[in-house]
């Protein structure tokens, strides 16, 4: 860990930009909260910022996924769709009056053009280029339409879009905070769509003028934008408007490190990708927000858990690797164990009523006033990775035991010698006082005076008291379960097994 970061500029307005054609993912999730580290780092802004302009894709409850995603990371913004801001509307497609402005300003200025090519005649376009081995480029034949023949197409009522000019020569310079300088040929870049026919921009137009207007200092995305990078710089020249400076973050890797973490992949291997699905998982959002902050970022080699202070305090953009990075999910398994270790009894028991309240069909008060399962929850604490892994640990308290008589006869047991344990058993839990120290060295007790190891007489009360072979420690299950309800398992345990034994089974 570098022993200070670099000084933050004198003002930091940062934002995260999802488009609303899916619900919030890795990768969008890693962004915003590099975007809100940074922000609050430099005791500057985090905005976001909704850009809608591609209908066709559009989801309708995106916006509402994409925002309780990062609630429920803990990332909150101070400008936004539902919070205001004196750089408002947040959401593009309540902006088309000024970037259909400034596409037609910059026409006006001879920095763009009206295109007025038919869908047809631009596919026709393309099949020649591809039949002469060409590159399909707009070749920008209305770049060079007279007024006059613009007038006349225009009376025509003939639709159009508006391209930028394109210099035709040249370099193209733009600076990257991980990079560094990133040039292309701008023969290499052809006369690219500002403003669509049906009035609304592409994604080039709409970034430039919102980050202008909006007064972004940085801007972090994917690096699958860099392609993106020089048309902005022309932008931003043609508009005489200064850029802002841009960090494209390296992509996130499947854990094997051979490809991009994408949904494909996710759904292949049976991982989660979106955010919704790790709230699901049972994942805490404090485990999510020190996972995704490592992946990628240098927080310090040797140290794993950080809490949101401390990676505020260290967090630098310069201490971003470049490099993609594979996301490592066993250690988010491991990393949220922890976490979940470290909450109190009460705070582990409401972050699980959701799940168990979905998973017993129980309503959550009942659940949480029940004091059995509160004295159950420090032992199934110890031994979960993540939420959902805890009904499994705790349902018996609510359902009846269910299982087949031979799974009472412990290991190197007949069914007689089990019958004999679980009636002596039964015996020893009925006069023995009702704490955990006294039952069990009287049933410990028992097993010597039987022969037997304790194993063998604990492991047919376990099944007979929760219908399962693991579960939690015996001791803290009787007490949960109480003496009488005990008892009663036990005799039905101790009928099941005589009746199978008797018929010979």
């Amino acid at each position: 860990m570098t022993s200070e970061t670099t000084p933050c500029p004198e003002r930091v307005r940062v934002r995260f930009a999802p488009s609303p054609t899916g619900y919030l993912h890795l990768g969008g999730a890693r962004t915003a909260l590099y975007d809100w580290l940074y922000a609050r780092h430099c005791d500057g802004s985090f905005i976001l910022r909704i850009e809608d302009t591609d209908r066709k894709r559009y989801v309708p409850d995106s916006v509402q996924d994409i925002m309780d995603g990062l609630r429920w990371l803990g990332l909150d913004w101070d400008e936004g769709p539902d919070v205001g801001g004196e750089y408002g509307p947040y959401i593009q497609s309540q902006r088309l009056d000024l970037y259909q402005k400034w596409a037609h300003w910059l026409v006006d200025e001879g920095k763009a053009y009206k295109c007025f090519c038919t869908p047809e005649e631009l596919a026709q376009m393309r099949k020649e280029q591809q039949a002469r081995g060409e590159p399909p480029r707009y070749d920008r034949r209305c770049r060079y339409l007279t007024p006059e023949e613009v007038a006349q197409r225009e009376a025509e009522g003939r639709p159009y879009v508006i391209r930028f000019k394109t210099p035709l020569e040249g370099k193209v310079v733009a600076y990257d905070l991980l990079r560094g300088l990133i040039e292309v040929d701008a023969s290499t870049l052809d006369d690219f769509i500002l403003l669509k026919s049906d009035g609304y921009p592409t994604y080039h137009l709409a970034v430039v003028v919102d980050d202008h207007f909006m007064e972004i200092s940085h801007v972090l995305r994917g690096e699958e934008w860099i392609p993106s990078l020089p048309k902005h710089r022309l932008l931003y020249d043609a508009f005489g408007w200064e850029m802002p400076l841009h960090c494209h973050l390296p992509v996130i890797l499947d854990p094997s490190g051979k490809g991009k973490m994408s949904k494909r992949r996710a759904e292949k291997s049976g991982l989660p990708i979106l955010i919704r699905d790790f709230r699901e998982q049972g994942y805490l959002p404090e485990a999510m927000f020190n996972w995704l902050a490592r992946i990628g970022w240098s927080y310090d080699p040797e140290v794993e858990i950080f809490s949101r202070e401390e990676a505020i305090a260290h967090f630098d953009l310069k201490d971003i690797n470049p490099k993609p990075a594979a996301a490592p999910y066993s250690k988010l398994d491991w990393l949220n164990g922890v976490y979940i270790r470290r909450l109190s009894v009460d705070e582990l028991l409401e972050r699980l009523l959701p799940f168990l309240s979905r998973d017993l069909d129980i309503p959550e008060d009942t659940l949480r006033s029940d004091e059995r399962l509160r004295r159950l929850l420090p032992s199934v604490q110890e031994r979960i990775k993540r939420l959902t892994e805890a009904t499994p640990l705790v349902d018996f308290l609510y359902r009846e035991p269910e299982y087949e008589p031979a799974m009472l006869i412990a290991r190197k047991t007949t069914a007689a010698e089990t019958l004999a344990a679980l009636q002596a058993a039964r015996d020893v839990i009925a006069q023995t006082p009702f704490e955990a120290d006294a039952l069990e060295k009287a049933l410990r007790d028992l097993a010597a005076q039987m022969g037997l190891k304790a194993g063998q007489v604990f492991a047919p009360i376990r099944v007979a008291l929760t219908g399962k072979k693991v579960a939690p420690p015996l001791f803290d299950i009787i007490l949960a379960l109480g003496r009488e309800e005990t008892l009663r398992r036990l005799d039905k345990a101790i009928a099941l097994l005589r009746q199978w034994d008797e018929e010979g089974q």
